[in-house]
């Protein structure tokens, strides 16, 4: 009954910051400029065709009243409709959650496989401290660190190409690039065999995965070092030594769980910075995803479609925070969250 009162608490604390969030952001969209500009540029497009559009887009309203009624036909599942091409329309649900299940697909397994490898490599950098280990890895997260991803995706993308080209003389299909390769279908399955499509699903994900990874892999590290150094000095540790408790239970029983809580922290705000950052790696892969969308609604000045990314981001990181808070009483007992 705690968890679900703590639950409920912080679900009713982040519905206030959502709405002075969106309401801000409404305001900052809908002065940008005017989603109708295309149109108005056209020749032979009369004015009541214009009034009319901005009657049904809400343009003819004030910016509060179009801000409320955008809200309340959100809330009912109305997320409006976007200027898909020109004067043609197309609604704005289907597009933001299609393009979000592709960005999820990419960051979360990008997020899991540099949360749990930055975590392992952090811990055996703390234990082996000053080894060549720990060298090895504090070299290898600065560069990490150094690098911006779209310099990582560019250059992984260059020896895509070339593994590309050395399969094709082999009289092998491409394995590595294109994401659509992910979408399969039960006959091309039939044609190409179960091994194929796996290996082409799994390739196309492999380079993303690996641009994203690299870049977020290097801070979980160096604060896994950071916070595991820090536990392993603390005075229970030293009484659990003092005992004769094993090295590796006081380091994977004792120290390693509370050294793990201030990652899990920067793991939840990560994985909101991750999810909007992934626009870089987006476009040099040709993922059309959620930074995809982002950037052809800014261009086109899309209202509805920035407000749907905007609500579906924000969501995600305030799933991602209480996700967070509800660990910490895993990880660490003393933490209550009644």
């Amino acid at each position: 009954m705690n968890l679900v009162l703590y639950v409920l608490r912080r679900l009713v604390i982040s519905i206030p910051v959502l709405l002075v969030g969106t309401f801000l952001c409404f305001v900052m969209v809908a002065n940008t400029g005017d989603p109708l500009g295309e149109i108005r540029s056209k020749p032979g497009i009369s004015a009541a065709a214009i009034a009319e559009t901005e009657h049904k887009l809400g343009l003819d309203q004030s910016v509060v009243a179009r801000y409320f009624s955008w809200l309340g036909h959100f809330l009912t599942g109305d997320w409006g409709i976007s200027i898909a091409q020109g004067n043609a329309f197309a609604p704005v649900q289907p597009k933001v959650l299609a393009a979000f299940r592709v960005t999820l697909e990419l960051v979360l397994t990008a997020s899991v496989l540099a949360l749990f490898f930055g975590v392992l490599v952090g811990v055996l950098a703390a234990v082996k401290q000053y080894s060549i280990w720990d060298y090895l890895a504090t070299t290898l997260a600065f560069l990490m660190f150094s690098m911006p991803i779209f310099c990582v995706a560019i250059v992984l993308k260059g020896y895509a190409i070339r593994a590309n080209i050395w399969v094709r003389d082999l009289g092998l299909s491409d394995v590595l690039g294109d994401p659509w390769l992910r979408t399969t279908s039960p006959e091309s399955l039939s044609a190409t065999g179960v091994g194929d499509a796996l290996a082409k699903y799994v390739g196309a994900f492999l380079l993303p995965t690996l641009s994203i990874m690299a870049i977020t892999f290097a801070a979980y590290s160096r604060f896994q070092r950071a916070s595991m150094l820090e536990v392993l000095n603390a005075d229970y540790v030293r009484t659990a030594r003092a005992k004769g408790v094993s090295n590796s239970r006081v380091i994977w029983r004792h120290a390693f769980r509370n050294a793990l809580i201030p990652v899990m922290t920067l793991f939840s705000v990560n994985f909101g910075a991750t999810v909007t950052g992934a626009i870089i790696t987006e476009t040099v892969f040709n993922w059309h995803g959620m930074g995809t969308l982002l950037v052809e609604a800014v261009n086109k000045n899309d209202p509805q479609v920035l407000m749907g990314w905007l609500v579906v981001i924000a969501a995600s990181v305030v799933i991602a925070n209480l996700v967070a808070d509800l660990l910490y009483g895993i990880l660490d007992p003393r933490i209550r969250v009644g």
